[in-house]
């Protein structure tokens, strides 16, 4: 099979932090119908992502986040990745975050059955490598919640 070309990534993450990030955002959209987290900033030690929800989450609501988040790593899903077309990804993710100059190519990645996204970041083959994921700290303002948290294996 031929190598798809595919657009250039910028910075390399930290697999179990990048690959938290999927199931934090596919967790979210699940308790809370918000979209896709539209800022995300995801480093070695600790990361951060802004949602837009009406109201901020309840402290029930933040522990069931942190929760349901760690028990989708401890399902020890695989992570694989497939290359589809632009036309076929559209049918299966949200392409509203990919830049213009988006390839024709794009690389789809699953967290087993919980979360499917076009990414081109590194990821780990399987959840047990992420570790527990703990919410740190967390505001929200102007309708933007923003929530810091880390994993540690």
């Amino acid at each position: 099979m031929e190598e798809p070309v595919l657009n250039s990534h910028n910075k390399e993450e930290y697999p179990p932090m990048h690959t938290a990030e999927h199931i934090l955002n596919a967790t979210m959209v699940r308790l809370f119908g918000c979209p896709r987290s539209r800022n995300a900033h995801i480093e070695r030690k600790k990361s951060k992502c802004d949602y837009l929800l009406e109201q901020a989450p309840t402290d029930a609501q933040v522990a069931e986040i942190e929760r349901s988040v760690n028990e989708v790593i401890g399902r020890n899903l695989d992570v694989t990745i497939d290359f589809v077309s632009r036309e076929k990804a559209a049918a299966l993710v949200d392409l509203g975050k990919l830049p213009e100059n988006v390839s024709e190519t794009l690389r789809i990645v699953h967290v087993g059955d919980y979360d499917t996204c076009a990414c081109i970041g590194a990821h780990v083959r399987n959840t047990a490598e992420i570790g527990t994921f703990k919410i740190l700290s967390h505001d929200f303002a102007d309708g933007r919640w923003r929530v810091r948290w880390k994993v540690s294996g």
